[in-house]
C-alpha cells in the first residue's frame, strides 16, 4: 500500500499542518507529563489502527526516556502493573475519548472524575484537547494511508516554525 496523498506538499495541507503543529507545541508546552502526552498519544493511535502515528510517538516517548516495557504494555495498560493512578486516568480517558461511535456515553462519569483527582484545570484541558488533536491526526493518515517506520524523533520540531 502506498501513500494517497502527502498533504506537506500541497499548499492549502501545508498551511494546516504548520498550524496543527503549533497546536501540537502549546501542548507540549503545557504542564502535563511528556511521558503521559506520548502515552496518550500512543494509545489512540493504536486504536484508530494508525501506524504512522504508533511509529511516532512510540519514537518520541523513547527518545524523552520511557523505557521500552511501559511502552509495550501501552495497550495492555489495565492488566499491568507499571503505570501510575493518574497515568491510567490518561489513558481511560483517550480510550473513551478515542471510541465515541462504539460507547455512545462518551467519557464515563467515572473516568472524568479520576481525570479530575489527578489533574488540574490546565492539566485537564490539555488531556481533552490532546485526545481531539490525535484522533484528527490519526485520521488525516489513515485516510492519506500515510507509511510507518521512517518517523525520527524530533522530526517535525520544525514545522510550527
Amino acid at each position: 500500500m502506498d501513500a494517497r496523498f502527502n498533504l506537506f506538499e500541497n499548499e492549502t495541507g501545508a498551511r494546516f499542518a504548520k498550524r496543527f503543529a503549533g497546536l501540537a507545541q502549546v501542548l507540549q508546552q503545557s504542564g502535563l507529563p511528556q511521558s503521559t502526552q506520548e502515552l496518550v498519544s500512543l494509545r489512540a493511535s493504536q486504536i484508530n489502527g494508525c501506524g504512522h502515528c504508533v511509529d511516532m510517538h512510540v519514537k518520541e516517548a523513547a527518545a524523552a526516556g520511557e523505557t521500552a516495557v511501559r511502552l509495550h504494555l501501552v495497550a495492555t495498560w489495565r492488566e499491568s502493573t507499571v503505570f501510575t493512578e493518574a497515568e491510567q486516568a490518561a489513558l481511560a480517558l483517550a480510550e473513551e475519548g478515542t471510541r465515541l461511535a462504539d460507547a455512545h456515553q462518551g467519557v464515563s462519569d467515572e473516568t472524568w472524575a479520576l481525570v479530575r483527582k489527578h489533574y488540574d484545570d490546565d492539566q485537564t484541558a490539555t488531556l481533552v484537547v490532546l485526545v481531539g488533536l490525535i484522533n484528527a491526526a490519526n485520521r488525516l493518515a489513515v485516510i492519506t494511508h500515510q507509511k510507518s517506520g521512517s518517523y525520527e524523533p524530533g522530526m517535525f520540531a520544525s514545522a510550527h516554525g
